[in-house]
């Protein structure tokens, strides 16, 4: 039907064009963007699951930042009790030597003096290793990181976390040190030295014997000492080696949820590509309809003739 009131084709022209307008500007957005979800109205449902998801890889990533920074802090203290292992073998030695009889009284005395210095440096690690600036072999538990349970937070979630108690491992080490080291407080003389922990008869004529039979008894004092240092170091290495293992699990969870969040998310270039291609032709042809059909009404004047 001619009408100059009504033109059907142009108006269904000017339909196709504003809903091909609408995919074009969409397809840009998205090939600038690089994401096929620019807001809700994209896909409301897989934002709702791309948001989620990113938190969990959010928090995540600074799980194993944490998982790391634990590591570290164990590996430190780790690194002091293997410090503290040299010097109780040195002491060992020592107390070995000073009890064979032929070591002289002035003899024990010289080893006596190394003896005391390396006690004193026993105290030293025990007390000032830090991580941070907190102390962690402190048998103070207000200052000793370790002298207390420690909760690691080992992903995102309220519940993921990892509880690791040093406490009765470390307390044997500091009584069995303070056993072992005459001088264990530093020097400072208010640790009493216990039966057997010198190598060395302290009187103005050294006997001998009295020095042997001191130095006999430390050894085995010195022995338990090692022991259970060894036993706190093989506990904070298999808390170590379960937060590596958890690092890599967190890892691998990261991966595979970025890659899943970017399934959702990421645009595809190629078939968007083609989508935008399309409808730049369509808009044309569009455009080129609605010409033709405005030229239509011309055909009333025609018929007017």
């Amino acid at each position: 039907m001619l009408s100059l009131h009504t033109n059907n084709a142009a108006l269904s022209a000017q339909n196709s064009i504003s809903r091909t307008q609408s995919s074009l500007s969409t397809s840009m957005t998205r090939l600038s963007t690089g994401y096929r979800i620019n807001s809700a109205m994209d896909d409301a449902a897989g934002l709702q699951i791309a948001t989620r998801l990113k938190t969990q890889t959010s928090g995540m990533g600074v799980a194993m930042r944490n998982t790391q920074n634990s590591i570290s802090m164990l590996q430190t203290a780790e690194g002091a009790l293997d410090e503290t292992t040299n010097i109780l073998n040195r002491m060992k030695d020592l107390a070995t030597q000073a009890a064979d009889g032929s070591s002289t009284g002035v003899d024990q005395q010289a080893m006596q003096a190394e003896f005391d210095s390396l006690s004193n440096e026993l105290g030293n690690i025990m007390s000032n290793t830090k991580f941070g600036g907190t102390a962690l072999l402190n048998s103070d538990a207000a200052k000793g990181k370790l002298s207390t349970a420690v909760t690691f937070q080992i992903g995102s979630d309220m519940d993921e976390k990892m509880n690791a108690d040093f406490t009765v491992e470390l307390g044997k080490v500091h009584s069995d040190i303070l056993l072992a080291a005459k001088q264990y407080d530093g020097g400072t003389g208010a640790a009493a030295a216990a039966a057997g922990t010198e190598i060395s008869d302290n009187a103005a004529t050294p006997n001998s014997v009295t020095g042997a039979n001191n130095a006999n008894a430390t050894i085995k004092t010195l022995a338990t000492a090692i022991d259970s240092v060894a036993a706190l170091r093989s506990k904070i290495g298999a808390v170590s080696n379960r937060l590596d293992h958890v690092y890599n699990n967190l890892s691998n969870i990261s991966t595979n949820t970025k890659n899943a969040t970017g399934r959702i998310m990421d645009v595809d270039f190629a078939s968007e590509s083609a989508s935008m291609t399309s409808n730049q032709m369509l808009l044309q042809a569009g455009t080129a309809m609605l010409k033709q059909s405005n030229s239509q009404s011309s055909l009333v004047l025609s018929l007017l003739q």
